[in-house]
């Protein structure tokens, strides 16, 4: 039997309690689980008598195990019972007695009631695409940069060069001195092919253990193509006009792709930010986790440990402001996240087979792997959240379509109220 103690916003008390002969099968089949695992001397695994194990193991010892089975069992009991969604539980009193029940009081910190603002008369400020000239040469550039050959040079080795190099271990291997780290770059600057270099190889925290001595074998820059009519039937276009006009075309695309994901970021932050919601503690501590756990990543990339750079953090002064960022950073993204939740769950918006068949589609593509292979990696439970976010990105969409039309359609109301005044009708000359 469970019931509710008391509930004060998200934290609820919960009072579960067991029955007797509840606890006695569970402490029976608790014994028989250990005395088929535990060895007794003087008897065969498995076959010395539960009493005989009872004393060995200790009866205050048992009991501790017998009390964590019993929340275990019937703690996901008491929360379906009582309809409760917790997200995170501790439990404060227990009780068990000889030949009676167990008793326990667990406090739970419920998924949290959220309240929306009227979204409604939201006014997204994001300003409209511009595509320019400037963008455009820009674009052809990097296409140029994208279409570049190495060739070798008998020079000194400048910034954007590549240096293929040979390490006193035999090692040969390029290296692109614009991605190269920076002391490794220092090093480099300047050397020309037969030049010898002593390298230095750093630790965790930046410090020099040893030195590799590398020799320069070959210095190359990157060799841009012209930007002429040959050019750009190379890229399958029919003249160097119809390549700009492709590029112009490409950055408007992705400009309304753009103006669009601006405009619902925009529109969840002032929906989160308006949201009413008391969010449980545990809830921000696993975002926190998340963001590190992607910090780590990243700076594992760059040859980072995390422990290293908090404490290159802490040297300088900065930890506690992180520490902060860090805060402010999982609250937002919870909030958007219960908002996004909340949307969804008051529009209920449909999506049809198609849409989810494209976006399993999309998915796949994105990680790589076919639809098949997607499938059986995300599991129901994992394509069940997938179907989750497409729903919830399908209320957020139609939601700002909808705010950017009750703004013309306010423009036009306004503009209407205003022609209807007396003092703005349209005076017609009196015919003579």
């Amino acid at each position: 039997m469970a019931e509710i103690l008391e509930r004060s916003g998200y934290l609820v008390k919960v009072r579960v309690e067991v029955p007797a002969d509840r606890v006695k099968a569970s402490y029976e089949a608790l014994l028989k689980d250990l005395a088929s695992r535990v060895r007794v001397p003087g008897f065969r695994p498995g076959k010395a008598p539960l009493k005989v194990v009872e004393a060995r193991l200790g009866r205050e010892a048992l009991l501790q195990d017998l009390k964590e089975r019993l929340v275990e069992e019937t703690y996901p009991e008491a929360v379906r019972e009582l309809g409760l969604s917790p997200v995170a539980a501790r439990v404060v009193e227990q009780d068990l007695s000889e030949g009676e029940g167990f008793r326990y009081v667990a406090e739970v910190e419920n998924y949290p009631e959220v309240r929306l603002p009227d979204w409604r008369s939201f006014a997204l400020e994001v300003s409209p695409p511009e595509v320019t000239e400037e963008m455009v040469e820009k674009a052809l550039e990097e296409l140029r940069q994208r279409y570049a050959e190495l060739v070798p040079v008998e020079r000194e080795a400048q910034e954007k060069d590549h240096l293929f190099v040979r390490t006193e271990e035999g090692a040969e291997f390029p290296i692109d001195l614009a991605k190269a780290l920076p002391h490794v770059r220092e090093a480099l600057l300047g050397k020309k092919a037969g030049d010898v270099v002593m390298v230095p190889v750093l630790n965790d925290k930046g410090e020099k253990v040893r030195e590799v001595r590398t020799e320069v074998l070959e210095v190359k820059t990157l060799k841009l193509p012209e930007l002429d009519e040959e050019f750009a039937k190379t890229l399958e276009a029919e003249s160097l006009e119809d390549l700009k006009n492709r590029v112009r075309e490409s950055l408007k695309r992705q400009a309304e792709r753009a103006y669009e994901e601006a405009r619902e970021r925009a529109f969840l932050e002032k929906l989160a930010e308006g949201l009413e919601v008391e969010i449980p503690p545990s809830m921000l501590r696993a975002e926190e986790r998340h963001l590190l756990e992607h910090l780590a990543e990243d700076l594992y990339r760059q040859g980072i440990s995390l422990e290293a750079y908090l404490e290159a953090l802490k040297v300088k002064g900065e930890l506690e402001k992180f520490q902060e960022d860090l805060r402010k950073e999982a609250e937002k993204r919870v909030r958007i996240a219960l908002a996004r939740e909340k949307l969804a769950e008051e529009l209920n918006p449909e999506v049809s087979e198609e849409e989810w068949q494209a976006y399993l589609q999309a998915a796949a593509r994105a990680y790589g792997v076919s639809v098949q292979d997607l499938r059986r990696q995300f599991g129901e439970e994992g394509l069940a959240r997938l179907k989750e976010r497409l729903r919830q990105d399908k209320a957020v969409q139609e939601e700002v379509r909808n705010v950017a039309r009750s703004v013309v359609r306010a423009v036009k109301e306004l503009r209407a109220g205003w022609l209807s005044r007396p003092d703005k009708q349209i005076k017609w000359p009196r015919t003579k």
